[in-house]
């Protein structure tokens, strides 16, 4: 039934597979001997965080951040808010903050941030999706999944208007689907 709203599959259930365990192999041997916290920013990043917490051979903890700047829309409103903030401390650990896309750079770069200001010992930052035709904000990325166009997409804990997460790979949304349930000016 979603299928229908996808244009193209951009990336493959079995492509994202591949691809998350050579990012944990990374990790694994960047994070030799410690035990790394990996912080996923909901909600896009649960799933591609589970995937990748199951590929790390190394012991780490998780924990979890929400934080908002899209609202109903399909750009970032610049305007950014913590909704959900850590559980732990992550004074003097070893973090890697798992983000599921770095679009315009607006809400990563609050986000890390805030979370310097608590005085990890390390942070790492971890995105499946880069685009970078979108950066408004200069981020560094550790770890990158893919570098993409500016298309919307969908799946693999991505959404629109909370849909589409469910599926199985990375697809672009038909530009009717969201151009008919946004707001007019």
């Amino acid at each position: 039934m979603l299928e229908k709203d996808i244009d193209h599959i951009l990336f493959s259930e079995e492509q994202l597979k591949a691809r998350v365990r050579e990012i944990a192999g990374q990790i694994d041997r960047d994070f030799a001997g410690k035990e790394p916290m990996l912080i996923s920013v909901l909600r896009g990043s649960f799933i591609f965080m589970a995937d990748l917490m199951r590929s790390i051979t190394l012991p780490c903890t998780v924990d979890f951040m929400a934080v908002s700047s899209y609202g109903a829309g399909t750009t970032s409103s610049g305007q950014v808010k913590i909704t959900k903030d850590l559980s732990e401390s992550i004074e003097g650990r070893d973090i890697i903050v798992v983000e599921d896309i770095l679009d315009s750079g607006n809400t990563l770069s609050y986000l890390l941030q805030i979370l310097q200001a608590r005085h990890p010992a390390s942070m790492k930052l971890c995105t499946l999706l880069d685009k970078p035709d979108r950066r408004i904000k200069p981020v560094h990325v550790d770890y990158s999944g893919f570098s993409i166009p500016d298309e919307f997409v969908v799946g693999y804990g991505l959404d629109f208007a909370e849909k589409y997460r469910n599926l199985p790979y990375i697809g672009v949304l038909k530009p009717c689907v969201y151009e008919a349930e946004l707001p007019a000016d």
